[in-house]
């Protein structure tokens, strides 16, 4: 695996003579690999809370009043930070699998992609009489795939996940005990 031949997501230039015309490496933003990809995901895997104390049902009570709750929500979202992304993730991977004409949109757009890379690495791709760059191409390809995401409900779909993350994450945090729970101080407000 820690060979460069294969890795067809770098930064690197790609370099087509050298695989007998099999296609090189795809174009990615720079400071986006598969390597600081991969570092962010053991970075946040390493700091997760087990997930038997995360989902403790007798740790989860009704806050006492609003103060309370503030200071759960806070403190339990830096407490359980890696276990809140890895939800957020999971739910999106439900709503693109749940949804086989979503799944089709992906193909599409990530076909799209290829598809312009392929022909940019034979030649330069030139538009209007202009050279079509990285990231032109990656516009291009989601204004080729928009109407099938259009047709698939993608909008419909981030909605989705962006309220049922909200939804259950929001609940955990406000009801979860925090850690130590008699240390817990008490918000006091000055009348002004």
């Amino acid at each position: 695996m820690d060979s460069k031949a294969g890795d067809l997501f770098s930064a690197e230039p790609a370099d087509a003579a050298g695989s007998g015309g099999v296609v090189g490496k795809l174009w990615l933003p720079k400071g986006l690999s598969a390597s600081v990809a991969k570092e962010w995901f053991d970075r946040r895997r390493a700091t997760i809370r087990p997930w038997a104390g995360f989902v403790d049902h007798r740790k989860f009570t009704k806050p006492r009043n609003f103060g309370e709750l503030c200071q759960r929500v806070v403190r339990n979202f830096d407490t359980y930070n890696s276990n809140y992304t890895f939800i957020f993730l999971g739910l999106i991977l439900y709503c693109i699998i749940s949804s086989p004409m979503l799944l089709i949109a992906l193909a599409v757009f990530v076909g799209a992609f290829y598809i312009i890379h392929l022909k940019s690495l034979e030649s330069k791709l030139v538009v209007f009489g202009k050279e079509v760059t990285g990231p032109h191409q990656l516009g291009l390809a989601g204004a080729v795939s928009f109407p099938v995401f259009w047709l698939a409900g993608a909008g419909a779909a981030v909605f989705w996940v962006l309220g049922a993350t909200m939804f259950v994450i929001g609940s955990h945090a406000a009801f979860r005990e925090l850690e130590g729970g008699s240390e817990m101080e008490e918000l006091f407000m000055e009348p002004v």
